[in-house]
């Protein structure tokens, strides 16, 4: 990963992108808690990390589930992977090092929507275990949930509805995961959905019964008494 040398010899960083300028910034508190945006939009902050093979269906279930839950008045958004690099992480490549940079990122957006009250549904490769570990770490206990998106590399690769399967068999993507790349299951993730066993609907709402469950959907329909 290339370190942008000339913002941090000008700002003072410590080193490398994403270092802090020493001695220049202080965290500046807001009048308004997490508590106040929780209680206006009537329901907690939270974040579903959707990890999975590509073509795994996870921009498939978290742009139907955002569907859902705004349906019943929960302020919600999806942070898709490949979204998320045509502005935020538009300088990053897909390097060990930028990837990694790329997961840093949209974990703390994240943590930002959650401090709002939004729920989150991240939806990204994301194929490494210990870099998962880490947006993880990012969290209080209860805020994030791993969701890992099952499907077979066999049916991924039928599916590849980006032809990416097959530009990485003919050499034109190394190191596309799954294929010249290494995929890291999840061990213990909090909900895991077979998209190769489940349509789409039953996925959905496998993902509702689990929130539901945790208590996330209080939402200011259910406020107001309306659901």
């Amino acid at each position: 990963m290339q370190a942008n040398d000339n913002a941090a010899g000008a700002a003072g960083t410590s080193g490398g992108r994403g270092a802090a300028p020493v001695g220049q910034v202080t965290w500046q508190r807001s009048g308004v808690t997490r508590a106040d945006r929780e209680r206006k939009n009537g329901h907690s902050g939270r974040v579903l990390w959707f990890t999975g093979l590509p073509g795994s269906g996870k921009s498939t279930l978290a742009f139907a589930l955002e569907r859902e839950l705004h349906d019943r008045g929960i302020a919600c958004l999806v942070l898709d992977g490949d979204n998320v690099r045509h502005g935020l992480c538009r300088d990053l490549g897909f390097s060990e090092g930028d990837r990694r940079e790329n997961l840093r990122r949209v974990g703390e957006v994240s943590k930002l929507f959650v401090e709002a009250g939004t729920v989150v549904l991240a939806a990204l490769v994301s194929p490494n275990g210990e870099d998962r570990g880490m947006v993880r770490a990012m969290f209080e206990e209860g805020d994030f949930a791993e969701v890992y998106v099952r499907c077979s590399l066999e049916e991924c690769e039928r599916r590849d509805p980006k032809g990416l399967y097959k530009k990485a068999r003919s050499g034109l993507i190394p190191s596309f995961t799954g294929i010249g790349a290494p995929y890291d299951v999840p061990e213990r993730p909090e909900l895991t959905i077979d998209t190769q066993l489940a349509p789409a609907g039953e996925s959905v709402a496998a993902l509702i019964d689990y929130l539901e469950r945790r208590g996330d959907l209080l939402g200011s329909l259910a406020e107001a008494g309306q659901v």
